[in-house]
């Protein structure tokens, strides 16, 4: 319910929208960047439209220096857009397989040169992952959701995936474990009450912290500090 109001109340201006996302996939003389903010204004629009307002907490958290890595919880469909509402930074994303065959979604991977990964193929998720902490090297931020899926149940958690933090142990970057709350409830929950949904950024952890560190431990502790955060912020 909550798409078709933002559809309805953006219905004038929603193919204009589509085209220039479309174009900033395609075209040369628009960079990265300038992607960025085009999609993080239409986000900002959408969001209003929906009536879903973003809370967010620890901006200054967020490393000063370009090529980092977001760890947040995922709770839902619309957690990307509380980062490209709220986030001050440019930076790319991870999503499913299934989403790169969505109209719109498809054509933000494209601007922002984000990766499908298909979760039943190892083989090409490690491709993924691997492609990612190049980028980052060259100082490209990402967002990755360690939990591989939404956790369906509610500000809780499921375990997060060692694999998913390869990318930060190659690329020896700063990893942001983000806290999501009620970023479920905009787009499954079949209602269009006003909703309010916050992120927090917590402290970054930088190689030196984790690099003697298992994958699967690092895992751990960005899932406790994250669990930590909601437990203080609901």
């Amino acid at each position: 319910m909550r798409i078709a109001l933002m559809v309805i109340r953006l219905f004038w201006i929603a193919p204009y929208y589509l085209l220039k996302i479309w174009w900033c996939g395609i075209s040369s003389k628009i960079t990265y960047e300038e992607s960025f903010w085009f999609i993080q204004k239409v986000t900002k629009r959408a969001n209003h439209a929906g009536r879903v307002t973003i809370e967010t907490y620890g901006i200054e958290n967020i490393p000063k220096e370009d090529g980092f890595i977001f760890y947040p919880n995922h709770q839902g469909m619309f957690d990307v857009l509380v980062f490209l509402d709220s986030c001050p930074r440019p930076f790319s994303f991870v999503a499913k397989k299934e989403a790169s065959n969505v109209i719109l979604l498809k054509q933000v991977i494209k601007a922002l040169g984000a990766y499908a990964m298909d979760r039943e193929d190892i083989k090409q998720s490690m491709k993924v992952i691997l492609s990612m902490a190049e980028d980052v090297k060259m100082g490209k931020n990402f967002l990755i959701f360690a939990e591989g899926t939404r956790s369906r149940m509610g500000n809780s958690l499921l375990e997060l995936k060692g694999g998913s933090f390869k990318s930060a142990v190659k690329a020896k970057c700063p990893i942001v474990p983000c806290a999501l709350i009620d970023s479920f409830k905009p787009f499954d929950e079949n209602s269009i009450k006003p909703v309010t949904v916050k992120l927090i950024y917590m402290p970054p952890i930088y190689y030196e912290e984790y690099k003697n560190m298992k994958t699967i431990e690092i895992a751990g502790e960005v899932k406790r500090r994250i669990e930590t955060t909601i437990n203080r912020y609901t």
